[in-house]
């Protein structure tokens, strides 16, 4: 990654550090990097990113859930894998439609991040192993438990005009 693009991941982190909790768009974790988990925040947050007008959502290890405090991480995304096959990859053959989401790798001064970007839901629910998420708050859940932000969701695609997504 170039200087530029660090600072600019640097920057984006005690942005997020700064919001009050964690959001239905940003999610804040230290070391839990247990595969199907990673799939269902990236389903959730990308719902959760669309329905709240974000162009993208993160989930971000490293930083202490409660202070926002700076905890470095030891979660390898580029050496994790599910069997024999690289997480990244995995995740992507799990998720509907094969969002681009990415893991970028933050070094900030108090220790190692890693911020997960994943971009909004644009046209249909993000959907991990078939189940589509949604955050609740903080919580993650299943979309079709809460059938109102359901209706929320589809209507965000029909209201957002293609042409002005990113």
């Amino acid at each position: 990654m170039n200087e530029r693009d660090q600072l600019y991941y640097v920057s984006l982190v005690n942005e997020l550090r700064k919001l009050p909790s964690e959001t239905e768009w940003a999610e804040l974790k230290v070391n839990n990097d247990e595969p199907s988990m990673i799939g269902e925040y990236l389903s959730a947050i990308s719902n959760s990113a669309a329905l709240y007008e974000r162009d993208c959502g993160y989930l971000v290890y490293g930083i202490e859930n409660e202070s926002h405090a700076v905890a470095g991480t030891n979660f390898q995304p580029k050496l994790a894998k599910v069997g024999n096959e690289e997480l990244e990859n995995w995740l992507l053959s799990q998720l509907t439609p094969r969002i681009d989401f990415k893991f970028v790798n933050v070094d900030m001064p108090e220790g190692h991040v890693v911020v997960v970007e994943t971009p909004a839901a644009k046209t249909q629910p993000t959907a991990f192993k078939g189940a589509e998420y949604i955050r609740v708050g903080s919580y993650k859940k299943k979309l079709k438990e809460y059938p109102e932000k359901e209706r929320k969701l589809w209507r965000a695609f029909e209201i957002r005009p293609y042409e002005t997504m990113p």
